[in-house]
């Protein structure tokens, strides 16, 4: 029988490259490969030195040991095997010939064709070596010497890159760093090297004088980053170069000049802290620069600007002090709203602190915390915004011991002021008593009693712009009541070879008249009917409003599970069984005696599609209220995802936080090599005066398009990035953005 062994076409023109006169490194793996683990006995200290070996010759006189044939040694850890060693006991010098390879107690293995060690097998010469780190990355060298575990080598190379490909073939590193000599600290965690040249894809690209950087374990040490180079209109060529410092193995610090053509530098920091309790982050960007208003109109003059320092401040943390409390806080912070965008930080319009002390076991939750929110849209007024101090809530669940349900009781209170506007107090306690049974026909039955008592006090209403928002000022006490009963039918049975469910539901809701807006509303404001709140006991989102008016609801799930497809559908509808007004306004779905249609569709096949779509039809004439659409179709690598949503709910105009729009967002990446990939998005607003009639858009306004090219591979990462921002507020103009990303294993990051 004749066998063929795969002939590897890489070879030839690898082995051509590594024969070139300088640098004539082999970074492939040795044919004798790491020595095993087991063959010489396991020495009884850190003194004592064992071998095995085929034959062994020992000439008294010299006091050297020669050992032939798979000889292995052993000594602190530290592993050897050879063809042939030679020890001199007199000098300590131990000679190792034939197919070399050598391990340290850090999983290093050092590969050479002569070694010449001392006899504790951590120091010495080997030539033509090539040394295997643990976590992947590999020197090669001409010749090494170690003194003390810091290796020197001569004439190098560098890689933490596969040296082989899928079919274990030999290929040329992604990235290699070449270098006349490259000394390796294992104590500093450090690779430095003199006149060194980043080589990529087997090209001399960068020369590198001065080169260091971690050796990629124990999460590496101090050093360069690799930097960020991207050009927006605003402020030009931007070159940011971050500088990490491990102050300890639970401390660093990254320090990030920028440097753009066209606008003064701007510091970059960032420090992460991990202790006993928890962890935290504290981090900033400050520059000095022009502030133009947020609201920049035609005509405005370049002294209507002024110059000053422009910066933005962050932190966060959660420290656990005990298995039942916690702390967890953040904070941002910018001192003008255009900043965040005008340097490409942030697009969020809205900035929130928050602390949250909370005590939780099995049976109680405790929290105790106050948030404050800094708002960057244009028509934002900083004396409106709240401060809520503090935010008191505390659950205690028990069980009931005569029908066997739950009861949870609540209290909670919160303090809400602002520096010029509306403030608001507000206490309440609650009782809540829930019982879940089935029928012996396969019905489950829930059933709920809740009752609740409020005190609110508040003043400075008429600075509040929506009358239904103020309440009376002063103080004001509200009861609240409710009774429901909600019930299931699940029906459940075979359907092309897996399972369907179908499920009538019916919810009914017994609550007496509520004194709503003699109460303020602070929490409850962005209310919609929606298929997540259908079934809810109250409709509004938050505590200051409820829904008073009894009435039934009732709704229909379907679900599909076959292998690798999977299906689920709800649809429902309400009906209120009183004929007095609602508070609910026009075009939240609720303002009628019947309630808007309302549901939703999932579909998934497997991994490789995902929708979901939700919508309310108008009851009246089954227009459509709400379109929202979430889709996903393709692998991690190449995909294509959508989402779309318009909200024509015919809102009265006065209600600010009930605003009509219609989005479309569309991405895609498309993976059309092996490690070659293109990407984009889009960010387009289509609303127009249909949606909303105050709307200065006119159906079709793109927001941000993006658009880049990016190789990955298991050790290097190039993209380039084009975006394009057609928003212009201030001193954040409109315009194009390019950025660069260069990211290498093991080097600056």
């Amino acid at each position: 029988m004749i066998q063929f062994k795969p002939i590897c076409l890489t070879a030839l023109p690898l082995a051509l490259a590594l024969a070139q006169p300088a640098f004539a490194q082999d970074l492939q793996d040795r044919p004798q490969g790491p020595p095993p683990a087991g063959g010489a006995p396991v020495p009884d200290n850190d003194e004592e030195i064992t071998f095995s070996a085929t034959s062994l010759e020992y000439d008294q006189d010299a006091e050297i040991v020669t050992a032939t044939g798979d000889v292995r040694m052993l000594r602190a850890g530290n592993r050897l095997r050879a063809d042939k060693v030679v020890w001199n006991r007199k000098t300590g010098e131990v000679t190792a010939e034939g197919d070399v390879a050598v391990v340290n107690p850090a999983g290093d293995t050092a590969y050479g064709e002569n070694v010449r060690l001392t006899d504790t097998l951590k120091d010495g010469v080997i030539e033509n070596m090539l040394l295997v780190l643990d976590d992947g990355g590999r020197l090669a060298a001409d010749r090494a010497t170690r003194v003390n575990g810091v290796s020197t080598l001569e004439h190098a190379a560098y890689t933490p890159c596969n040296v082989t490909d899928s079919s274990n073939c030999p290929k040329t590193p992604s990235w290699q760093i070449t270098a006349v000599r490259v000394v390796h600290d294992p104590v500093r965690r450090r690779i430095s090297y003199n006149n060194a040249r980043l080589n990529l894809f087997g090209l001399p690209l960068l020369w590198l004088p001065g080169l260091s950087h971690p050796d990629g374990s124990e999460g590496g040490g101090s050093g360069l980053l690799m930097p960020d180079v991207q050009y927006s209109r605003t402020n030009g060529f931007e070159l940011a170069l971050p500088y990490y410092i491990q102050l300890a193995p639970n401390r660093d610090l990254t320090l990030t000049p920028h440097v753009y053509s066209k606008v003064l530098p701007a510091m970059e920091a960032e420090y992460r802290e991990l202790t006993s309790l928890g962890a935290y982050k504290v981090g900033g960007f400050l520059t000095y620069g022009t502030r133009q208003p947020a609201t920049l109109l035609p005509g405005t003059t370049p002294a209507e600007s002024s110059r000053d320092i422009r910066g933005y401040f962050e932190a966060n943390g959660r420290f656990q002090f005990t298995p039942e409390w916690s702390l967890s806080a953040s904070t941002r912070v910018t001192t003008d709203k255009t900043f965040l965008r005008r340097y490409d930080i942030s697009r969020d319009d809205r900035l929130r602190s928050t602390f949250n002390v909370e005590r939780i076991d099995a049976d109680s939750y405790l929290s105790i915390a106050g948030w404050a929110v800094q708002g960057l849209r244009t028509e934002d007024r900083g004396g409106m915004q709240p401060i809520a101090l503090p935010a008191i809530d505390y659950r205690l669940r028990l069980d009931d011991p005569l029908l066997g349900g739950k009861v949870q009781l609540q209290a909670n209170s919160l303090g809400i002021i602002r520096t010029d506007g509306q403030d608001t107090q507000r206490a309440f306690t609650a009782a809540r008593w829930d019982l879940r049974r089935y029928t012996s026909f396969g019905q489950e039955l829930a059933l709920t009693a809740y009752a609740r008592g409020d005190v609110y006090h508040t003043d400075e209403v008429l600075a509040t712009l929506t009358p239904t928002y103020r309440g009376d000022e002063g103080w004001t006490a509200r009861g609240i009541a409710a009774l429901a009963a909600d019930m299931r039918w699940p029906f459940v049975g075979e359907f092309m070879g897996g399972t369907q469910r179908i499920t009538p539901r019916l919810q009914l809701v017994a609550t007496p008249r509520t004194k709503n807006l003699s109460v303020p509303n602070e929490d409850a404001r962005a209310v919609d009917l929606e298929d997540s709140n259908l079934f809810a006991l109250n409709r509004f989102a938050g505590y200051d409003r409820w829904e008073d008016s009894s009435r039934a609801t009732y709704g229909l799930e379907w679900a599909v599970d076959l292998p690798r497809f999977s299906l689920s559908s709800i649809i429902g509808q309400s009906y209120r069984l009183d004929s007095r007004p609602s508070i609910l306004p026009e075009g939240t779905g609720l303002s009628g005696r019947y309630s808007d249609i309302v549901g939703r569709t999932t579909i998934k096949y497997g991994s490789f599609v995902q929708f979901t779509h939700r919508f309310r039809l108008d009851k009246d004439n089954l227009a459509i209220r709400r379109n929202e659409i979430d889709a996903t179709v393709g692998s991690s690598k190449t995909y294509v995802t959508a989402a779309y949503l318009r909200l024509n709910r015919d809102v009265d105009r006065t209600i600010e936080d009930l605003r009509d729009r219609e989005e479309l967002r569309l991405g895609a990446r498309v993976q059309f090599a092996n490690y070659w990939s293109v990407f984009g998005s889009t960010v387009i607003d289509l609303t127009g005066n249909q949606e909303d009639p105050l709307a200065l858009a006119d159906g079709y306004q793109p927001v941000r398009h993006r658009l880049g090219f990016l190789y990955d591979d298991e050790c290097i990462e190039l993209g380039v990035t084009w975006r394009r921002d057609y928003d212009d507020t201030g001193d954040a103009k409109r315009g194009n953005t390019f950025l660069l990303r260069v990211a290498l294993k093991n080097l600056g990051r």
